[in-house]
């Protein structure tokens, strides 16, 4: 069975903080071991894994990302959003977690964050757990 989270953005550009969204998942589903994979299903967002103790690595991110692909430079595409199509390539849609003890498997500073490119928006993540 898949789980859809909602997400809310704030800001155009946003790296939202699910890992106790996520891990709410897998706690009422009460695997004790398999996999957890996250699949966004939007062309201008993504999922990311990284560190979730210093706020501060989360602005740096988006910092970069804004600097290195900028809103605007004579893209092809007319919407107005092409920047955030590229960021969402490079980000990536999909996430694969391993689950033990009831628990998603991260480092001590990791958590999982929602990538907003194209906001403010509601979004959502698809989340399908596999016991075993």
């Amino acid at each position: 069975m898949i789980k859809e989270l909602k997400v809310r953005t704030s800001s155009r550009v946003d790296l939202v903080d699910i890992t106790h969204l996520v891990q709410k998942v897998v706690s009422e589903a009460k695997i004790k071991s398999g996999l957890c994979t996250l699949y966004v299903p939007h062309t201008t967002a993504a999922v990311t894994i990284n560190e979730n103790a210093d706020p501060s690595v989360r602005s740096d991110i988006i910092k970069e990302l804004n600097k290195i692909i900028p809103f605007d430079d004579n893209y092809s595409h007319l919407e107005g959003n092409a920047a955030a199509h590229i960021k969402s390539t490079l980000t990536g849609c999909s996430e694969t977690l391993l689950v033990e003890g009831g628990s998603l498997v991260l480092g001590t500073w990791q958590g999982i964050y929602f990538c907003e490119f194209d906001g403010p928006r509601s979004r959502k993540v698809m989340v399908k757990l596999v016991e075993g």
